[in-house]
């Protein structure tokens, strides 16, 4: 069976478009797209589409001579360019009798988890309803800690939200290139094949580039689901994709899939604080699948709650798993480097043996 035969059967695909690729032809753009995803419904395929370049728009609108570095000017031109870019999606699919429902989220909207779940029932229903959900980063409110960084992490994190077969993402080159300059067809292994030769964005409209692609099909393919970056000015490039034509670079699937939930954990959650351990827990940890016991914690850092989400590194700084904490922050330090039966004489009571337990944590 050819690697790319799964593409072909897909029913479910998120479809990210990158910013250069708006910004260059605005309206003509989303209108080669939707006669491409109204082909494809044709045939029985949900299609999400996560769309960057309201910022690129505004920036365009604004008069500005380059996209902007602070904060504050990014989002004045993300609330700008939003109702702009909206419009050409909503001209392209109303050419066909199909709506749209624009989605913004920030990712605090996924890191909460009953926001997260409130989330893909919404994304469902636009789909049980015949409409194509219009996905894009809540700019104009956004902060630096709550920031995707870019579309690319967020189109990943959709492909998870919606349950989606495959991810599909549409940028200005062919794919991913080796050290020579050649296409790469297929990678197996993103960290020998892909991560070395990857860099980061140089167009000076987006704030990608492939690393952040790579990285996105690292997350979802670790879920089980296969990832494709292509060339989206190519005629039909969605649909020859999904039909398993050898277009862009496909990233395989391998090793052990994760469930949605530890999914959740690994990927949505942000991180509310950090815990170090020692080499053995390390150890423990990453070759034994073991549980995290406070013993092995040699620090605990920020102010994290009972259930939070934190990131687990070696001494070096490595983050190494991600997991749900079963004490609060404060709790923890009291414990850390203790032995399990010393727990409940420290703190007067004992919730769990463990201060992470392994069916609450990932190994990244």
């Amino acid at each position: 069976m050819n690697e790319r035969d799964i593409l072909a059967s897909a029913r479910r695909v998120v479809v990210k478009i990158g910013s250069r690729l708006l910004a260059e032809a605005p309206a003509s753009r989303p209108a080669t797209i939707a006669d491409q995803i109204v082909e494809l419904r044709r045939r029985d395929v949900e299609l999400v589409v996560v769309s960057s370049g309201a910022i690129a728009l505004g920036v365009k609108r604004l008069g500005l001579a380059a996209r902007p570095h602070e904060l504050p000017a990014l989002q004045a031109a993300a609330a700008v360019g939003q109702s702009k870019l909206m419009q050409h999606w909503e001209h392209a699919f109303a050419a066909h009798g199909i709506a749209i429902g624009q989605v913004l989220v920030t990712h605090d909207d996924l890191a909460d988890r009953r926001r997260f779940l409130s989330a893909r029932l919404t994304l469902r229903a636009l789909l049980d309803h015949g409409v194509v959900p219009i996905v894009n980063e809540n700019d104009t409110v956004a902060t630096e800690e709550i920031r995707f960084g870019d579309n690319d992490q967020l189109a990943a994190l959709a492909t998870n939200l919606v349950s989606a077969d495959a991810l599909v993402i549409l940028t200005d080159v062919e794919g991913v290139r080796d050290a020579n300059g050649v296409r790469i067809p297929i990678v197996r292994d993103i960290d020998r094949e892909a991560a070395p030769v990857a860099g980061g964005s140089t167009s000076g409209i987006g704030s990608g580039g492939m690393a952040s692609k790579v990285g996105s099909a690292r997350t979802v393919t670790r879920a089980g689901v296969p990832a494709v970056v292509a060339p989206g000015r190519e005629p039909d490039v969605l649909v020859r994709v999904l039909a398993g034509a050898d277009v862009g670079t496909l990233f395989v699937p391998a090793g052990r899939e994760l469930s949605a939930r530890k999914h959740w954990i690994a990927y949505s959650g942000r991180s509310a604080g950090r815990v170090v351990v020692d080499d053995g827990a390390a150890r423990a940890l990453t070759g034994g699948g073991k549980s995290l016991l406070p013993a092995g914690i040699v620090a605990v850092e920020g102010n994290f709650e009972l259930g939070d989400t934190i990131a687990i590194a070696r001494g070096d700084g490595t983050e190494i798993a991600r997991g749900l904490a079963a004490y609060p922050a404060d709790d923890l330090r009291k414990i850390q480097g203790l032995q399990s039966g010393a727990i409940e004489a420290r703190l007067g009571y004992k919730s769990s043996e463990e201060a992470v337990h392994r069916d609450d944590l990932v190994i990244l």
